[in-house]
């Protein structure tokens, strides 16, 4: 776990940088097509969803988690939510363009008060990412005035 400062801007930032959020959802998804096939199934996206254990812990605190056909209904909307065209699959496109309108309401819940996060630095958070690349941004802004 790494700690990291953001914001909205820091968020949106990274999202509006079409090569760096490109980069990083490809490289996210890649790493969930489990069968390498080119397409998320219904199952790699709900293993990929039950690592965050979103039904298992309250603000770090582990809850008893919904009865298992609640648990299962939920994974299936978020499927549902990826799988713009309903093919029963999702693609890369699809893939990126919902990744891109979470992280921009993630951007606009934060806001502009900067906060501190604790994030996990596996080389998929995107919240680091965003960090990072705000970070490589003001490096560069430093360097080029020095």
């Amino acid at each position: 776990m790494v700690m990291v400062i953001i914001d909205g801007s820091t968020v949106r930032a990274f999202v509006s940088d079409e090569e760096a959020f490109n980069k990083s959802a490809d490289e996210a998804f890649e790493a969930l097509d489990l069968d390498r096939n080119g397409v998320l199934s219904r199952s790699e996206l709900r293993k990929a969803c039950e690592t965050f254990r979103l039904f298992e812990t309250h603000f770090g605190e582990d809850v008893a988690p919904p009865p298992p056909d609640q648990v299962s209904a939920l994974y299936d909307s978020i499927f549902e939510q990826f799988d713009c065209d309903r093919s029963g699959t999702v693609d890369a496109a699809e893939f990126r363009a919902e990744l891109r309108k979470i992280m921009l309401a993630i951007a606009d819940g934060l806001g502009s008060a900067p906060i501190q996060v604790a994030v996990e630095d596996d080389g998929y958070n995107f919240l680091k990412k965003a960090a990072d690349l705000e970070a490589e941004k003001i490096e560069r802004a430093i360097g080029a005035s020095s």
